[in-house]
């Protein structure tokens, strides 16, 4: 009987093999012209995801990736040892904000549940009592599972706004709680995204806040980020009577684009001024200055602070003075301070030099001094104190690769740093000057993980083929054999001046204990050796970013840590650029790639909900198609090619990878594939770009990817019965 089985699933096995075979994409090929080059896009009527036939089409191979991962043994061990991991933590703590009055406000989910709840507590050693669960809004209505993803409080502690989104929509509900009766005020802001879109900013008298307000509220709008506006609410409102208080509309003497995001920086009670910026994914922005007091009287009379020009960011007024860093004629960064009378952002006042081996990441003004931190190769962090003109470095707690600062303000002496490794969980510390000691300050427990013990970290860098040293983090098992034999995980980015910075990896140290090893690519685009880094992986010197990442693979793959049968590579989001791109210009390296939620057809990129050209180039200029083409995965699948085992991810509801791009890929791919490696596509059509979900449905969809990278490096324990296979 049991023979049977085995017979009949492999008979299903085979029948979906061909059936994904012959269910083709529909394809309805437009030729466009750019310049002097005709471009074929087969797959152009896939950009329609709410036609019948593209949606069948993405519908059924979704339903067959899930048949296929379905006769993996050990399907469910990501997702349930991830479950499982949360359960014996007990809880887990995030978005931590503290009031002015020391309450603790922080989102919280115990390890059997599914979601975050809102807590709070006065002072650190306060009583913890439950202020909020989404659960109970639109309870009536059963279709909804709303997530928060993110509060912030007044400054008094009295009131705190709760954002809440679903199915991975960036677009949230914003309620406000009064909380000491727990009162919800009946109305509801709907047309912000707090999480993305740099929180909520509550005015000195607590009456109010100012947050990112979208003029298009349709996210499968071409005009979704078009035309965004700072906009000031009144509490009790009514919420469409908020008043635009920095926009181009309201601001047109500042001539800022339809594209670019006007924001309002975080600010202290004991500041005079709001500091506007013009977001526009650049390192460096235009920022304007404006007295509290006249915006707050309904003046309009911002003026200009800093030029793009003048390489400066993260400022941060105290007082007269405008501290900030500083990247002006170096590479490198500097802490620098100007007045703000008459601001000189280019020949400012150093406070501490460039430090050649370590890039300044942020700091923190107190009554002690300014407490800063520094980053080398994005991966190694080390905590200062600037005070009386010196520079005084502290000794943390355990080494660190990342380093989070928390204070109070310039009047208090109070902070708060957390560390954080690949192999180490995030702990929380607050810090003693006077007597130069850490207290820890844990909201969560500390939990034992005996099965990551024998887990080291190794930083090392690679000589890419320019002869760039590329650094390369390595999470392994301390008893591993260098015999070419080592089912391989190599994650990389590489855009917008992101860091991969070092977090307690869960994901990667499960690789490790199922006897594999992770390597975390720090390729360049991103920014670990600083702005120069960036541009080094920007449009036109793109290609760097992937040729990186094919130099990395080569090294490990000479020094004997894996070989080309056990390599795979993973990229999210712009790293579908690095994946994709490194797989079509050697698809004889790799085994298997990942393209999760992946921007993988860049020429189209302008036509997507979120576009952009400023980071990538765009298709109206010669030189920079050129770069798109050259980015473009979509256009270099090659058919007859044999390609790698391939898993694609796309959200039906991501409004920042629009899930065509994901689609057409793999229709072209699966079409111009001359090997039987598998090429799987997966559609989430109840998420987004990952996140605002509930924990569940993310480690289950990165479960996926999991199992089936290690199903195809060859790991017996992720192998079909032998029945299965023929």
């Amino acid at each position: 009987m049991k023979k049977l089985i085995f017979i009949i699933v492999g008979i299903l096995w085979i029948s979906n093999m061909n059936a994904q075979k012959t269910n083709l994409a529909p394809s309805k090929p437009v030729t466009d012209r750019y310049f002097e080059t005709n471009i074929v896009d087969e797959y152009r009527n896939l950009e329609n995801v709410e036609d019948v036939q593209t949606l069948n089409w993405m519908k059924s191979q979704t339903a067959y990736t899930n048949s296929v991962l379905d006769l993996i043994p050990k399907k469910n061990y990501y997702l349930e040892k991830r479950l499982e991991i949360d359960k014996r933590q007990g809880n887990s703590v995030s978005n931590l904000k503290i009031s002015g009055s020391n309450k603790y406000f922080y989102l919280k989910k115990n390890g059997d549940e599914k979601v975050d709840k809102l807590y709070y507590r006065d002072r650190f050693s306060g009583k913890e009592k439950l202020l909020y669960d989404p659960a109970s809004y639109k309870s009536s209505e059963r279709s909804h599972n709303f997530v928060i993803n993110h509060i912030s409080p007044s400054w008094d502690g009295s009131k705190i706004a709760i954002s809440m989104s679903e199915k991975g929509n960036e677009l949230a509900d914003v309620i406000i709680m009064d909380v000491k009766t727990k009162y919800i005020h009946p109305e509801i802001i709907t047309n912000g995204a707090p999480a993305s879109f740099d929180g909520i900013r509550w005015t000195d008298d607590n009456s109010g806040f100012f947050y990112v307000a979208f003029s298009v509220t349709d996210p499968k709008s071409k005009n979704f980020y078009r035309n965004t506006r700072t906009v000031l609410y009144k509490i009790g409102a009514d919420p469409n009577s908020i008043r635009e208080v920095f926009s181009a509309k309201n601001n047109p003497n500042l001539n800022i684009s339809e594209d670019q995001f006007p924001m309002i920086l975080n600010f202290d009670l004991d500041q005079d001024y709001y500091i506007g910026m013009v977001v526009d994914y650049q390192t460096y922005r235009k920022t304007y200055i404006i007295k509290k007091k006249d915006l707050l009287e309904g003046k309009n009379n911002w003026q200009a602070l800093s030029d793009p020009s003048d390489k400066a960011r993260n400022l941060d007024i105290r007082k007269d003075q405008i501290i900030f860093l500083s990247s002006y004629n170096s590479p490198f960064v500097k802490l620098c301070k100007t007045n703000i009378k008459n601001p000189d952002f280019k020949n400012a006042e150093v406070l501490v030099p460039e430090k050649k081996d370590e890039i300044i990441k942020s700091y923190r003004v107190t009554k002690d001094g300014i407490y800063y931190t520094t980053t080398r190769n994005g991966v190694e962090a080390k905590l200062y104190l600037y005070k009386d003109g010196k520079d005084n470095l502290i000794q943390l707690p355990y080494p660190s690769g990342n380093i989070g600062l928390e204070n109070k303000g310039e009047k208090f002496s109070d902070i708060w740093i957390t560390c954080s490794g690949w192999a180490n969980d995030e702990q929380r510390f607050s810090y003693d000057v006077k007597t130069n000691t850490f207290k820890p300050e844990n909201l969560s427990p500390v939990a034992e993980y005996p099965e990551f013990k024998n887990i080291v970290v190794k930083e090392i860098t690679i000589k890419a083929r320019d002869g760039e040293e590329v650094p390369v983090s390595l999470i392994y098992n301390k008893d591993i054999i260098r015999n070419s034999q080592n089912p391989i995980l190599i994650d990389s980015y590489g855009s917008y001046g992101i860091s991969s910075t070092p977090f307690f990896a869960k994901t990667y140290l499960l690789w490790v204990n199922e006897r594999g090893m992770v390597a975390i690519a720090h390729v360049r685009g991103g920014s670990e050796k600083g702005d120069q880094w960036r541009l080094a992986g920007f449009k036109g010197t793109k290609p760097n970013t992937w040729r990186d990442l094919i130099d990395c693979t080569e090294y490990l793959i000479s020094e004997k840590y894996t070989s080309k049968e056990k390599v795979a590579i993973w990229g999210a989001s712009a790293g579908g650029i690095t994946v994709g791109r490194a797989m079509t210009e050697r698809p004889d390296l790799f085994k298997v790639v990942i393209a999760e939620v992946g921007a993988l057809n860049m020429v189209r990129d302008e036509a997507a909900v979120n576009s952009q050209p400023k980071e990538f180039g765009s298709v109206k200029d010669p030189e920079e198609f050129k770069g798109l083409l050259e980015m473009d995965a979509y256009h270099h699948i090659k058919k007859g090619t044999k390609y790698p085992a391939t898993f694609i991810t796309g959200g039906m509801n991501d409004q920042r990878v629009t899930p065509w791009m994901p689609a057409k890929f793999a229709a072209k791919l699966i079409a111009d594939n001359a090997s039987d490696s598998p090429i799987l596509l997966k559609i989430d059509f109840e998420g987004g770009h990952a996140g605002n979900v509930p924990i569940a449905q993310r480690y289950a969809n990165i479960g996926d990817m999991f199992e089936f990278a290690l199903w195809q490096l060859g790991h017996p324990d992720y192998q079909p019965k032998e029945e299965i296979k023929k």
